[in-house]
């Protein structure tokens, strides 16, 4: 059965590098690597292809190559809380400018299985800070971690508490804006991902790297449906970027500004200390 775990892991690692277009070896290697049933639980396992149109279905195991495969595990159905889409965090992770050593902030982590890909990807070097407000989650990721002893698992609320200065900061719920405090915590040169949703239209994954000056580079990767960031949501900037999503999906957003400007026709999405432009950076 290990043998043909490991056959399953390999396969499904070259399924993402197909699905995802995958430039990353280390990434392709992680996902080889890290053991996705030690991150959802014992069977049975809640599964869903999110390209279907059908609901979760029951896999009772205890096999888990099932797992390996590009779907949806449920983690919490009651609140909505699942393992992710791995083709989706294959593909935005590819865009990240990962590198041994680097200092990341993992925010939302759920149980630690995108952290563990992370960890991977960046060697034992690379100091992780995993941060989750759920209890129970904190202590399921503790222990699914505990192979990976770069990564610290931090309870906590990741919308207000003061964050280590890192190369990467990742949030993995939905927030409507950047949050000053995710932006301050960036090193130069750093970048943040995470997906901006509304509860009135699609969201998608946006990424932001640290520019010298008030204005930072700033773009739109892909689609993206999350479950809400408590903390980081504004219902009022949430119609807005809603609408304008649905006008042109951020294909023209090319700039995070932090510098204090009033609104003009370059905003593609203007907030107080922040405004997502069509201007170039710098």
């Amino acid at each position: 059965m290990t043998d043909a775990v490991a056959e399953a892991r390999r396969a499904y690692a070259e399924d993402l590098r197909s699905r995802a277009g995958l430039r990353s070896e280390a990434l392709v290697e992680a996902f080889a690597t890290v053991p996705r049933e030690r991150f959802v639980g014992p069977a049975p396992w809640r599964i869903k292809n999110p390209s279907e149109f059908a609901d979760f279905w029951t896999v009772t195991g205890p096999d888990p190559r099932p797992l390996y495969q590009d779907v949806l595990v449920a983690l919490d159905r009651a609140r909505g809380i699942n393992n992710g889409q791995p083709s989706l965090w294959a593909q935005v992770f590819d865009r990240l400018d990962l590198r041994p050593g680097m200092t990341i902030v993992h925010l939302g982590c759920g149980t630690g299985y995108y952290t563990a890909i992370l960890a991977e990807a960046v060697g034992p070097d690379a100091p992780i800070t995993a941060v989750e407000i759920d209890a129970g989650l904190v202590a399921r990721a503790r222990e699914a971690l505990s192979l990976w002893p770069q990564v610290r698992v931090v309870a906590g609320d990741g919308a207000k508490m003061a964050l280590p200065e890192a190369d990467l900061v990742v949030a993995s719920a939905g927030a409507t804006h950047p949050l000053a405090l995710w932006l301050d915590a960036l090193a130069p040169g750093g970048q943040l991902l995470f997906p901006m949703t509304s509860a009135f239209g699609p969201g998608a994954m946006l990424l932001v790297t640290r520019r010298t000056g008030t204005a930072h580079a700033a773009e739109f990767l892909c689609g993206a449906a999350f479950i809400a960031f408590v903390g980081a949501r504004d219902e009022a900037i949430g119609r807005r970027l809603a609408s304008a999503l649905s006008r042109d999906g951020g294909d023209p957003v090319r700039s995070l500004r932090r510098d204090e400007h009033a609104e003009e026709a370059s905003c593609w999405l203007h907030g107080r200390g922040w405004c997502l432009s069509r201007r170039e950076p710098g």
